[in-house]
């Protein structure tokens, strides 16, 4: 059973795109444009990009340009990144890209909203645990410690646009925020030229370019945990903005009937264990909402939505280890929902 519960407010992983075909192609067909759509794969994900007029093909070249001009620049395995550079530097000071300095003081600011729970400094122990190709292997606790004792967001130094690791044997990991501010870029590339209406979705991400013309709301389904088709479990029906989701479900492997996931507490080496499925964040921005899924996540249900709660404009619904959904007080009212039948 689903039960729906709502937080007061007391201040004012995968995420599945619903496309209302019909609404758009009415829009669309009453100025004799039709959506288009294209697949790109950066950053080991699918990229969809929707645009709700046909004469605009081009422009998601250009965007797919873009993800892969960033990759190059944020990715921690591609030789020649900036990430790589400052993580094989052994101290030494690297010169980095804006992207790479805006992307580190959003990490940052997140780092400090979670306590220290959103730590960008975690890929020593990353690499470790290996979440992705790990066939079920545990490391060891002598390991773990070793790659905790390298973590530290004080291991950071920025000047200017030099970066240099205090500890050399600190490894950065952007993957927490970095897909969010690649669509937040594309965004706004695509809004300068004119665009003001379909959405980007990166491998969950889901930007939205602005409202349609119809003035319906998009409809964004939200993954049912472990569900093996990709089931939605409830949709969001926003106007504009970012629907992010951090979830265990996404990548992990069992093993003795336990999961172990991706979202690793820094505190202790090993997954979190907080009696959580899922956090969908919806926000303007997809970087934001990018770090502040992992972020709430990574909280835990109450503290998670309490943080929610004091942020403008952020709305936020967690799925329990029950499968109960819990939403902010804003959902419903600033943006409506519908949860769907339980599957048989």
């Amino acid at each position: 059973m689903i039960l729906r519960t709502i937080f007061s407010r007391k201040k004012r992983a995968a995420v599945l795109l619903l496309f209302l075909l019909g609404a758009a192609c009415m829009a669309g067909c009453q100025q004799k444009k039709e959506p288009v759509t294209k697949h790109g794969f950066y950053f080991d994900t699918v990229i969809q990009i929707t645009l709700y007029d046909d004469s605009k093909e081009a422009l998601i070249d250009d965007c797919f340009a873009m993800a892969e001009a960033f990759q190059k620049r944020i990715s921690k395995t591609e030789k020649g990144s900036d990430i790589y550079e400052i993580n094989h530097a052994n101290g030494a000071s690297v010169f980095v890209s804006e992207d790479t300095l805006a992307l580190l003081e959003i990490s940052k600011k997140y780092e400090s909203l979670s306590g220290g729970s959103f730590d960008i400094t975690i890929g020593a122990l990353a690499d470790l645990w290996d979440i992705t190709n790990n066939p079920g292997d545990l490391p060891s606790q002598e390991a773990i410690t070793e790659a905790l004792s390298t973590t530290g967001i004080e291991n950071i130094k920025i000047s200017g646009n030099q970066v240099t690791l205090n500890n050399p044997d600190t490894r950065l990991d952007l993957g927490g925020v970095a897909k969010g501010y690649m669509a937040d870029q594309m965004k706004e590339y695509l809004n300068a030229q004119g665009i003001q209406e379909g959405f980007i979705n990166l491998g969950g991400n889901v930007l939205l370019l602005g409202p349609k013309s119809s003035k319906e709301p998009y409809a964004i389904g939200i993954q049912k945990p472990f569900s093996p088709e990709g089931t939605p479990m409830f949709t969001v029906k926003p106007m504009d903005g970012s629907v992010v989701s951090s979830g265990v479900y996404q990548r992990y492997f069992e093993k003795d009937g336990r999961i172990y996931h991706h979202i690793l507490d820094p505190s202790t080496g090993y997954p979190y264990e907080n009696g959580l499925l899922s956090v969908t964040i919806l926000c303007p921005s997809s970087a934001d909402g990018d770090a502040l899924s992992t972020t709430c996540f990574s909280l835990g249900l109450e503290q998670g939505m309490a943080l929610v709660e004091e942020l403008e404009d952020t709305e936020a619904v967690f799925i329990t280890d029950t499968y109960e959904l819990v939403f902010s007080s804003g959902m419903g009212e600033d943006i409506p929902y519908e949860v769907l039948p339980a599957s048989p």
